[in-house]
């Protein structure tokens, strides 16, 4: 079968009509993190660092409700294009179950043992004062991620992908304005700097869950009943666990291993730490292309999996793993495109400036690599349930290489800042060539759903 890529106007429009809302939602997402950043970069430029160290806490919880949702969407897809929605529920209530207890251990850390989680990430006193401030009062709202994250996944699975977009969207608009509203103290409330961050955040998440509860049980929607929270169906949950074990592994060793990058650069000094946040926001507002891809690509895929139709499954595999080389090269020079922008909407010391000019050029390499695994390992692979891989590539490429390298240069070597980015940049590049002889393995052309009822 060709690959005829522009030719399958069908293939286009599913993929498209997903892609863009998960783009959109992702970006707003992004712009949280980036309305953070920036809008404490202009007020001071310690208080913007160390916001960007302690939302690393929240970064690990949420790649255990990725690895969570990707579960639960690698199996929904397969059963959604079935049309069972007996089994959707009982799949969404294992996640909701898995997204509730991780939210509740995220939040004791965060509001009873604050300084020691900062203290993994700086040794700078007054950022790690600001950071405790910050997470006493954001850890709350990682008490609701959990839920809203769980309803949300239902809602992309089942053609509600734009309605996703749109809760998450409102929920980014308002802790926007918020930020802005109490961090600087508009319409006479008080300044509260670093607090309003987080409070804007809390009430961000109240709106976000309040939201999804409401269109879930609307007529048209899947919801998920307690029946599928209290009530576990063996298989599927055997099923589930398959799929989800090696992902969180993937996802905490990736996650963790992201996390002692920035750590690294928190070690380096403030200047390093400043410059370093500032990249990681611009690194995720373009990476939201890469996502929403990743994620439509694995819903479309994964709906012809689960219909049984694996010729085509293969055939639309194919076609998102080219894009996925297009949107790489693209990412890579936009990310240079955009550096004097960066420069013009923070302050930030000389030495700062220096440090980020030369961390965004070495990261616009990086972003092929980045780009190209996010689509295929999370994407392609995970549609079809090959989710182990991506666990032996990053202890090789990221554990046994890059996280070392950099740890040496920080702590034994005390080579220059650019050079031990540069080392936390290296897995996602080295991992391409493993990645793909891997995808034309074709392990991942499988049908995961099976008669579950016993």
């Amino acid at each position: 079968m060709r690959l005829n890529l522009l030719g399958d106007r069908e293939f286009l429009k599913k993929l498209s009509g997903l892609t863009w809302p998960l783009v959109f939602q992702s970006l707003m997402l992004a712009l949280v993190a980036a309305a953070d950043a920036f809008m404490l970069g202009r007020v001071e430029q310690n208080a913007m660092a160390a916001v960007s160290l302690a939302t690393q806490i929240q970064f690990v919880q949420n790649m255990v409700l990725f690895s969570a949702a990707s579960a639960a969407s690698i199996l929904g897809a397969q059963y959604w294009g079935k049309k069972d929605e007996e089994a959707l529920n009982h799949i969404f209530g294992l996640m909701m179950k898995v997204c509730g207890i991780t939210s509740v251990l995220f939040f004791i850390g965060c509001f009873f043992f604050p300084r020691y989680l900062m203290l993994l990430f700086t040794n700078e006193e007054e950022l790690i004062l600001i950071g405790i401030g910050y997470l006493k009062v954001a850890g709350w709202s990682y008490l609701l991620t959990g839920v809203s994250q769980t309803y949300l996944a239902l809602m992309k699975v089942t053609d509600h992908a734009a309605d996703a977009a749109k809760i998450s969207s409102t929920a980014v608009v308002l802790n926007i304005i918020l930020n802005a509203v109490l961090i600087y103290g508009l319409f006479g409330l008080p300044e509260l700097g670093v607090q309003g961050a987080a409070l804007a955040t809390l009430i961000a998440r109240v709106i976000e869950l309040g939201l999804c509860l409401l269109l879930a049980y609307k007529p048209g929607y899947v919801a998920i009943g307690l029946q599928g929270i209290l009530k576990t169906e063996k298989l599927l949950a055997k099923d589930f666990t398959k799929c989800f074990i090696p992902l969180v592994a993937a996802s905490l060793l990736w996650g963790i291993g992201f996390t002692s990058y920035s750590a690294f650069m928190g070690h380096m000094g403030k200047d390093a730490a400043a410059a370093n946040s500032i990249a990681a926001v611009i690194r995720d507002l373009i990476c939201c292309m890469c996502n929403g891809l990743s994620a439509a690509g694995g819903i479309v895929v994964g709906n012809e999996l689960g219909k049984g139709d694996l010729k085509t499954g293969k055939l639309y595999g194919d076609r998102i793993m080219v894009l996925s080389y297009i949107l790489g090269v693209f990412s890579c020079i936009l990310m240079a495109l955009v550096i004097p922008l960066a420069l013009r909407f923070v302050k930030l010391s000389a030495e700062a400036r220096y440090d980020l000019i030369g961390m965004m050029l070495i990261m616009s390499f990086y972003m092929i690599g980045r780009v190209v695994n996010t689509v295929i390992i999370n994407g392609i692979f995970a549609a079809g349930g090959d989710t182990v891989f991506d666990t032996y590539s990053l202890a090789v490429t990221m554990w046994g290489i890059a996280v070392p390298l950099a740890a040496l240069g920080t702590f034994v070597f005390h080579w220059p800042v650019f050079v031990v980015y540069a080392c936390t940049c290296l897995d996602e590049v080295g991992k391409i060539p493993w990645v793909m002889i891997h995808y034309k393995k074709y392990k991942w052309v499988k049908d995961l759903t099976r008669e579950y009822q016993e």
